[in-house]
């Protein structure tokens, strides 16, 4: 979960690089998991990815459980909306 974890969120704060934002301009992030008591049993490395990649602030959150994802070995995915200025 880590590891997929800090690619989503790279891949996150890659797309908002991209549209000329950085984290400060998350509004929201929506996070799915697969498996919900695995997410809380890494929160704390989670948080950690989190403060490295994006800083010590963080937007409104919301873990949702799926069933499964697009990619069927995905464990995690997020979803960011940003307000740019």
């Amino acid at each position: 979960m880590p590891e997929q974890f800090e690619r989503a969120l790279t891949n996150l704060l890659a797309a908002l690089h991209a549209a000329g934002g950085a984290p400060e301009h998350l509004a929201r992030v929506t996070i799915y998991a697969t498996d919900v008591a695995a997410y809380r049993a890494h929160a704390r490395e989670l948080g950690a990815i989190w403060r490295r990649l994006a800083g010590r602030d963080y937007p409104a959150m919301a873990v949702i459980g799926a069933v499964r994802l697009w990619d069927e070995a995905a464990l995690v995915e997020l979803d960011g909306v940003a307000v740019l200025p």
